[in-house]
């Protein structure tokens, strides 16, 4: 694969000699390859081969020089190859560490171009919009009217919401509204806006005390009631200041025939459907932290206003996005038999986007992909694997990852950082920091830390970071630059105790995976200057990246434990982790088994020959459903690390003595739960006196018994 390397004008201590060896092929160093070196470039463009061009700022102009030789020289399109582009400079090159460690540098450079030389990730299925431009702008007269007219000009369909002005007594002139009626305006309040771009259903409610008294369909725009009114209540915007009206009705009386003003008008409800939402209010429609595409909330602020109508304009049409994720419900532990388990995907969600389904008493979670973000913070918590990142999947991220670590290595760096950091957010933070630090003005990305860009720092999760310390990392960082939601920061904390108690608990050094959290260049520079090393180093690992979740946990949990600087049979875990044991109080457990019943993993198994309740730690998932279904309350969650085989077996948590039926002598249950049930029904009429006995026998012969005793209990006539 051609790869095309340059120093930008000698800004880069790039040594040709040790990246041609790392590359296998020979790599020329060029100085200014955007300019008069151009040609090497599209000479690289005549094979089939993707052309790697390690430079991101030129990014536009070598895809027109590639897009002019596609077309070819006579206007005939002809073949070119396809170009991918890497950061070499800002991530690698730029640093004040590359200046003092060329080599660590080189080594850097190296693992980020065999990164960019993987095959490209499989696609993913898309999810469309189609926006017509029918676009509702609601909030006070004063901002909605003037904005209204704006975007009418610029051909969208408009329609108007208005609620009552948040400024005291202040007023639409003559002039702001069209004196042509080209949209239409209502008045009242909002209580329901759902949807996303292309598919927003508002509903409000009209009718005294909910809307304006004066209906906007119905009036003519005649003027009698602004000159009728003698406190000047009504602007032209046609709506009442509620505040200075004294209820003299002067202007219902001007109305006349047209009856448009009513105080007491009964409510109604309008619904309607639009493609976009431009929101005027103080206070957003959409409370949550990432609000649907296609809804832009702007306020009073002036230039918020100008920005957002802005985007506004450049959403008609018709767009797709990934699908961010994947779901299979047979590994889904968010509930069984009317019990909800685990909620952690539906909880951490900031769109909104997961909900709970149930049918037949399974539940399951239902995923609106036109309101998913791509975060991927689900499929971080989530502790079975059941919902997972594909925007790439986890196999490939891993893939990555282990190629990175796997150059670095063979280059001769060490002590390599991994840096996982969101493109939208952390690239242009590091890309700052670097440009300060060409200047002088900063240290920059130190020489040994590798910036992985992902979607959303919230995708990677626990198994990825312990993989990668497998894979060679002497350090795991996530980048927080304070854009993401609140609740992502408080899951990866959870999930960074997580990691690092499990480390110390095998004798490794606990801070080997951490935040790193900052706003601005200065605190980035710091966060990635603190940065040191974990104490103990780990020889790399012979296991490849894999899709399930758990799987990819496992084998990282068996190199962790096989070279465990201090071995540990058992290590507790915070409440967070996907992986430990459960308790049973063997006193209150009457082996009912409804825990075997509700376990989504097969993790607590039944005995079909006697009573006996088993175990199996390495299918347990924590989801907290045996606890929560146990009748008894006799089952409690031990989040830890079971190292080796043991977690592989299946223990006995409770066993008993089967009872044998007083009639034929067959096993159908324990003494414990027969004694739990004569307990509970004593009180009950159908188990009065010796009726009791038939919680004693099995299923047959109570039966059997009441045909008996009282053979019209169990006829037809008694049924109905």
């Amino acid at each position: 694969m051609p790869t095309l390397i340059c120093n930008c004008n000698d800004t880069m201590p790039l040594d040709g000699a040790a990246l041609s060896q790392a590359n296998g092929a020979p790599l020329k160093v060029h100085r200014l390859l955007c300019r008069r070196e151009i040609g090497d470039f599209t000479a690289a463009l005549d094979g089939t081969d993707d052309v790697i061009v390690a430079c991101t700022q030129e990014r536009h102009l070598f895809a027109e020089v590639a897009a002019q030789a596609a077309r070819g020289t006579d206007g005939r399109a002809v073949v070119a190859a396809p170009v991918r582009f890497v950061n070499i400079r800002e991530t690698g090159g730029w640093s004040q560490g590359a200046k003092r460690d060329p080599k660590t540098a080189n080594a850097k450079i190296a693992a980020l171009l065999a990164v960019a030389a993987l095959p490209e990730p499989e696609p993913v299925p898309v999810v469309d919009y189609r926006s017509e431009g029918a676009v509702l702008v609601m909030g006070p007269a004063e901002r909605a009217l003037p904005w209204a007219e704006r975007l009418a000009a610029l051909s969208l369909e408009v329609t108007v919401l208005l609620v009552p002005g948040t400024t005291p007594h202040s007023r639409v002139e003559a002039g702001v509204v069209s004196a042509a009626r080209t949209y239409p305006i209502h008045s009242g309040t909002l209580q329901a806006l759902t949807g996303w771009l292309g598919a927003f259903s508002a509903t409000w409610e009209t009718g005294a005390g909910r809307g304006n008294p004066i209906d906007l369909d119905l009036c003519t725009r005649c003027n009698a009631c602004i000159e009728a009114c003698p406190e000047h209540a009504i602007d032209f915007s046609y709506q009442i200041d509620m505040d200075r009206c004294r209820a003299h009705r002067d202007c219902v009386r001007a109305c006349g025939a047209a009856a448009a003003i009513d105080f007491e008008r009964p409510p109604a409800t309008t619904e309607a459907r639009f493609d976009l939402v431009f929101d005027l209010n103080d206070a957003p429609a959409f409370t949550m932290h990432q609000p649907p595409q296609g809804y832009l909330h702007a306020g009073a602020d002036a230039l918020c206003q100008q920005q957002q109508a802005l985007a506004l304009t450049q959403l008609v049409g018709e767009f797709e996005k990934p699908k961010f994720f994947r779901y299979k419900e047979s590994l889904c532990a968010h509930g069984r038999n009317q019990t909800t388990g685990c909620t952690a995907c539906i909880d951490i969600c900031s769109t909104q986007a997961i909900r709970s389904q149930w049918h037949d008493g399974k539940g399951r979670i239902e995923v609106t992909p036109n309101l998913c973000m791509g975060c991927g913070a689900c499929t971080t918590v989530c502790p079975s694997g059941a919902i997972s990142y594909a925007y790439p999947g986890p196999e490939m991220l891993g893939t990555r990852l282990r190629t990175l670590l796997s150059a670095y290595r063979s280059a001769g760096g060490r002590d390599a950082v991994v840096l996982l950091h969101g493109e939208a957010s952390g690239t242009p933070a590091i890309l700052a920091l670097s440009r300060a630090a060409r200047a002088g003005q900063a240290q920059g990305v130190p020489p040994n830390v590798m910036p992985v860009p992902v979607f959303h720092p919230a995708a990677a999760g626990l198994e990825l970071w312990l993989a990668a310390l497998c894979w060679g990392a002497a350090r795991v960082a996530v980048l927080l630059t304070g854009d993401e939601a609140p609740q992502y920061r408080t899951a990866l904390i959870a999930q960074i105790d997580v990691a690092r108690s499990l480390l110390a608990g095998l004798g490794y050094d606990g801070e080997a995976v951490s935040l790193v959290e900052a706003g601005d260049a200065a605190s980035l520079d710091a966060g990635l200057a603190a940065l040191r090393p974990a104490l103990h180093a780990l020889p790399p690992a012979p296991f490849g990246a894999v899709a399930a979740k758990r799987e990819m946990l496992e084998f990282a949990l068996d190199h962790l434990v096989r070279h465990a600087p201090v071995p540990a049979d058992v290590v507790p875990l915070p409440a967070a982790a996907p992986i430990g044991a459960v308790a049973v109080d063997t006193a209150a457990c009457t082996l009912c088994m409804a825990c075997v019943g509700a376990c989504p993993t097969q993790a607590l198994r039944d005995n079909p020959e006697r009573p006996v309740l088993g175990f199996l730690e390495r299918s347990c998932v924590q989801c907290g459903l045996c606890e929560k279904t146990c009748p008894e309350n006799a089952i409690s969650l031990v989040p830890r690390l079971l190292a080796g085989e043991a977690a592989r077996r299946t223990v006995t948590l409770n066993e008993a003595q089967p009872f044998h039926c007083v009639r034929c002598a067959k096993p159908f249950g324990t003494a414990q739960m027969v004694e739990s049930m004569l307990v509970r029904l004593a009180g009950h009429p159908a188990f009065a006196g010796a009726a009791a006995e038939r919680l004693k026998m099995c299923p047959d012969c109570r039966v059997i018994d009441m045909m008996e005793r009282d053979p019209g209990a169990v006829s037809g006539a008694t049924l109905r």
